[in-house]
């Protein structure tokens, strides 16, 4: 079932390219029908896992394409078939006024198969073939449009994310090397009699695969593709920002770290400060670009490379409550930010604007979509009662009990983060719904919240911000199993 899941996917994308549909809603009912039975099966699977590795190909010595269902797996497996329908469903309606419709949906279908195959890889070779997978699938997404900018942007991306990949594969070279498998084992698989004196050097090559892997999950200085990345379709975006791209990337990084090369191997070492500074860095540096852009899906970008990074400082701290932490935010950043984006997609598609500027006012005509956005703002804040809070209180809670200095100012970083978070969220709130007394409201004229497929997906994810700003318990216990090796 491993295997199917993965192809299943990519099986659709290709008939849905070469299917004669008569109608434009058979297309939809096709496609939304096969999406919604692989993440049935997708969850079929995570809940009744088997234990044993499913081996595609042998290469040579220990190298394979292989798969399982471990506890990482159950993580992002479960997050990518939870929200790709939802994701799907807005899609229908938002492509309406876009061309190349058919185009469009075999590359995004078959993005979830290859995600799913990162999700559900046995080790780092099998991940690293997904990971090089995701980025050639993408690439027409981002240039969908074919615009000058769009096809600028796709070949940014896809530089940054071929150079980012080979210093990853610099990594997997390594690992292959002074490791005793390439299978991810919590833990680590490095064998120290191998490794001898060349402790440094492994450090340095961590470094350099952190960072390559990095480069999907938007690090600085490696993060210019993703604001430029906004130029695709929404639904692009908001997969690239909140679930498929960006959060491969993260995921690679706690396979690499916890995985691959082993906490106990890095705890405490330059190489732990090195990528912990980097990670702080990036998060303040992310939410202040926030701050001064005025183009909403941008804003939104850099959001997203400031949150990113708030996964990545719980990796550096290396602890298992670290891990929890990234764990939390990694799934709870998720659907914030997917219904950040879909409400800014909802307003594009509705309104044809693109600014902060020119919201103002909106959020009388379009009271659903605000309202949801309101609820995401609050959330990406952290405030209590609402989902980004949670995560945000792990990573901290983390960062004290690690007992490690420089993790003492990745909180002030947080701190200084929902500052500035607040200022570059509520801003459009504010805009909304307190126009200013001189407002000519007439100017909104015939503007008015999107139909059931686009707010039907964003009720869903505000339902979910709630509930797992009150009721989180049973999850982050979950992700405490899976970092104590339980599952």
């Amino acid at each position: 079932m491993i295997l199917m899941v993965i192809l299943l996917p990519v099986i659709a994308g290709v008939l849905v390219f070469l299917l004669p549909f008569k109608k434009r809603s058979h297309m939809e009912l096709f496609l939304e029908t096969l999406v919604i039975l692989n993440s049935v099966l997708v969850w079929s699977l995570l809940l009744h896992r088997p234990t044993e590795i499913f081996t595609l190909a042998n290469f040579t010595g220990n190298l394979s394409i292989s798969f399982k269902v471990d506890g990482m797996s159950m993580v992002f497996g479960g997050l990518v078939s939870a929200l790709w329908p939802l994701a799907t469903l807005y899609a229908f309606e938002y492509m309406t006024k876009e061309e190349h419709e058919k185009v469009f949906f075999m590359f995004y279908t078959m993005t979830y198969g290859v995600t799913l195959g990162i999700s559900l890889a046995a080790n780092l070779l099998t991940m690293y073939f997904f990971y090089e997978l995701l980025t050639l699938v993408t690439v027409p997404l981002v240039m969908h449009t074919l615009t000058r900018e769009a096809i600028l942007a796709s070949r940014k991306y896809l530089y940054y994310s071929l150079g980012g990949a080979a210093f990853a594969f610099i990594g997997l070279i390594f690992i292959i090397i002074y490791g005793s498998t390439t299978d991810f084992v919590l833990g680590g698989v490095l064998d120290l009699d191998k490794v001898g004196n060349m402790t440094n050097v492994l450090l340095l090559i961590y470094v350099m695969a952190f960072m390559g892997f990095g480069v999907k999950a938007a690090i600085c200085p490696f993060n210019s593709w993703l604001p430029d990345a906004g130029v695709a379709p929404t639904p692009v975006t908001a997969l690239l920002h909140a679930v498929a791209v960006v959060k491969s990337g993260a995921f690679a990084i706690i396979r690499l770290t916890y995985y691959s090369f082993g906490t106990e191997f890095l705890k405490g070492t330059w190489a732990q400060n090195a990528v912990m500074l980097v990670v702080m860095f990036t998060i303040v540096y992310g939410c202040s670009r926030a701050v001064k852009e005025t183009h909403l899906k941008r804003r939104l970008a850099y959001s997203t490379i400031s949150n990113l990074s708030y996964i990545l400082f719980g990796v550096t701290i290396m602890t298992p409550l670290g891990m929890v932490g990234a764990l939390t935010h990694l799934i709870f950043h998720a659907i914030m930010k997917i219904s950040s984006f879909f409400c800014a997609g909802a307003i594009m598609h509705q309104t044809d604007r693109h600014y902060v500027h020119e919201l103002d006012g909106m959020g009388y005509k379009m009271p659903a979509v605000f309202g949801v956005f309101t609820v995401s703002a609050f959330a990406l804040m952290g405030v209590p009662g609402l989902a980004g809070f949670v995560s945000k209180w792990n990573l901290a809670e983390a960062a004290v009990e690690s007992g490690n200095v420089i993790a003492f100012g990745g909180i002030a970083c947080l701190l200084v983060s929902a500052l500035l978070t607040a200022i570059y969220m509520l801003t459009i709130v504010v805009r909304a719904f307190f126009p200013g007394k001189n407002f000519d409201m007439s100017t909104l004229e015939g503007i008015k919240d999107p139909n059931w497929k686009m707010l039907v997906p964003l009720f869903i994810f505000t339902f979910f911000i709630i509930l797992f700003g009150f009721h989180s318990a049973s999850i982050v216990e979950f992700f405490s199993d899976v970092a104590a090796g339980v599952y």
